[in-house]
């Protein structure tokens, strides 16, 4: 998984370390929602059955495969 050094920084908050690469892919691969940005990254958003179905959002690059940061998103609605 290709990731930038933002997303590697910010792995590391408590928050987040949680967060599995398995998740991450899995959000990449069948997402749930997803939406441009205007800067040309692309968000994504799946439901996590085994966080109790909390939504977990992934940012990409403009390729659609940098992952950018990666976090659950409390605001998410369907």
């Amino acid at each position: 998984m290709k990731t930038t050094q933002y997303f590697q920084y910010t792995r590391q908050r408590p928050d987040r370390i949680v967060i599995q690469d398995e998740w991450i892919e899995r959000v990449i691969r069948n997402p749930l929602r997803e939406e441009i940005q205007a800067d040309g990254r692309i968000r994504r958003w799946a439901r996590i059955v085994e966080m109790e179905n909390r939504v977990l959002r992934v940012i990409l690059l403009e390729d659609g495969e940098t992952v950018h940061n990666a976090f659950f998103d409390r605001n998410f609605k369907e």
